[in-house]
């Protein structure tokens, strides 16, 4: 995994974006489970941390879908639990991010809330709830959370989807 880089997601639920970057071309492994940022390390939010090819799926690519499959323009009640954001691992990755975001804010008709972050510490998941969607996408919760966010990547995102989807 030498040639991979490295992006942490949180936004909503981590089952839900776990899902959604095991469906996507490039990326090789997601870890699943709690982030906290450097700049408050004893503050933990579900997220995921993605391994992925930049040769096959670019970080802008990644950072898009994102934004579109979780409420990146809602501030609500649980973002302490889902805290929308995007954890970098390199310090010369946060220029970049800037610019991605900014790019990426003419999409959308509300101000994006997503945080940038320094990746501080992380915490996997129990083993029971790793691979959460794929394991068995019959679930309630996955037909009524997890469902929507997959179609929605098959119908904008398609160039990007797996094989494992079509």
């Amino acid at each position: 995994m030498d040639d991979l880089d490295t992006i942490g997601f949180g936004g909503g639920c981590h089952w839900c974006t776990e899902a959604v970057f095991m469906a996507l071309k490039g990326v090789v492994k997601v870890e699943q489970g709690f982030i906290a940022p450097l700049e408050n390390m004893g503050s933990f939010s579900e997220a995921v941390i993605v391994h992925y090819s930049p040769e096959i799926i670019d970080l802008k690519d990644l950072v898009a879908i994102h934004l579109d499959t979780h409420r990146s323009t809602k501030n609500h009640s649980m973002r302490n639990k889902y805290r929308s954001a995007i954890y970098y691992f390199e310090k010369n990755d946060k220029p970049v991010l800037l610019k991605i975001m900014s790019e990426l804010q003419q999409d959308f008709n509300a101000p994006i809330i997503t945080d940038i972050l320094s990746f501080g510490t992380f915490n996997s998941s129990e083993e029971q709830f790793q691979n959460y969607y794929f394991s068995d996408i019959d679930k309630p919760f996955c037909k009524t959370h997890i469902a929507p966010k997959i179609n929605l990547l098959k119908e904008k995102y398609v160039e990007h989807v797996s094989t494992r989807l079509t």
